[in-house]
């Protein structure tokens, strides 16, 4: 078993960069959800679907007790309405949307013809090895940032802005759980603030949590001077640690108790972050997360359809072929290094 090491996801504390990447991104965050004109307010969220359930199950109707058989306590309510002190946390890939934000943006960067098809296979090749090994290897995880962060070095914010609320329409709108949506839906009808939590970049989250009516988004921010990108990030994705460290550091300027708040993912990756909260919810969870989470008792939602090979993270637009290929590369690179 030991020749399989590679495809186990590798634990990793928080490192200097993990919590200079939170705090961008709690800063980002915070400044677009102040600077954004409230869209939810004036619209609306998009309905979640009839009949889904909330955080908690709903309570069957009961004839009355007899009077000589003592009430039961009823279950607390969650999520407490009106908890200022409480907030929710929403992974975004394979959590609240199927497949990965950044797989749909790059797609609609190739159709506008931001890149060559040579450079489309080689992103979605190391989409693949990350999300099916979990593996972080430095040496390919720059290699992966830098192939990212090339495409959009020296465009304008605006314009990735404006093309990404096209993207969206296109390629993620209906992509949504609509199970996820009302759970968060839940929050936000308790009057809690909702902020999705994600390893894409911080502009596109943005758009996405804007038009599902939510607060704001922690995303991964990428430096730009003057409204135009530079090709750097600020620390590094937000990923692992330092989503948590993102939580953290948004938590502290929102004056939360994190203790009060919630946090869903679909992914172990996320652990860092469902731990460091009071309500952790598994969603869609892959088999190291089902794991943890049923051995600390933590609430699983599966809003899946059958056994899937989605449930090793790799986004569904991808195919079996991209699965294969990308898992071929993944071994062929692992052998070369080693």
């Amino acid at each position: 078993m030991a020749a399989l090491g590679w495809l186990t996801p590798r634990r990793r504390s928080a490192t200097a960069r993990s919590v200079l990447a939170g705090e961008a991104a709690a800063e980002a965050a915070r400044k677009s959800a102040h600077n954004t004109p409230d869209t939810a307010a004036e619209e609306g969220p998009e309905p979640a679907s009839p009949g889904r359930a909330g955080p908690t199950e709903p309570v069957e109707p009961t004839e009355p007790p007899e009077a000589a058989a003592p009430a039961e306590p009823a279950e607390p309510e969650f999520p407490v309405v009106g908890d200022e002190k409480a907030a929710a946390f929403f992974d975004l890939d394979n959590t609240v949307m199927q497949g990965a934000a950044l797989f749909h943006f790059g797609r609609g960067l190739y159709k506008r013809h931001f890149f060559r098809k040579r450079e489309l296979v080689r992103f979605a090749w190391q989409q693949a090895w990350f999300r099916l090994a979990g593996v972080e290897d430095p040496e390919h995880m720059q290699d992966a940032r830098d192939s990212a962060l090339s495409i959009v070095k020296g465009h304008r914010v605006s314009e990735l802005m404006s093309i990404g609320e096209e993207i969206y329409d296109e390629y993620m709108a209906e992509r949504i759980w609509p199970g996820t949506r009302a759970l968060a839906q839940a929050h936000l009808d308790a009057g809690q603030k909702v902020w999705l939590v994600t390893a894409a970049p911080v502009e596109t989250a943005t758009i996405i949590a804007r038009r599902l009516g939510l607060t704001g988004a922690l995303g991964t921010v990428a430096e730009s001077i003057g409204g135009v990108y530079t090709g750097k990030l600020v620390g590094e994705p937000l990923h692992g640690p330092a989503k948590a460290e993102a939580v953290r550091a948004l938590a502290a300027a929102e004056n939360l108790d994190l203790d009060r708040c919630a946090a869903y993912s679909d992914s172990a990756n996320d652990i860092p972050m469902l731990s460091i909260v009071g309500h952790p919810y598994a969603i869609n969870p892959d088999a190291h997360l089902r794991k943890h989470a049923r051995e600390r008792g933590w609430r699983l939602r599966d809003y899946r359809t059958g056994r899937k090979a989605a449930r090793v993270g790799i986004p569904a637009a991808a195919g079996v072929g991209a699965l294969a290929g990308g898992a071929a590369a993944a071994v062929a690179l692992h052998r070369r290094r080693r």
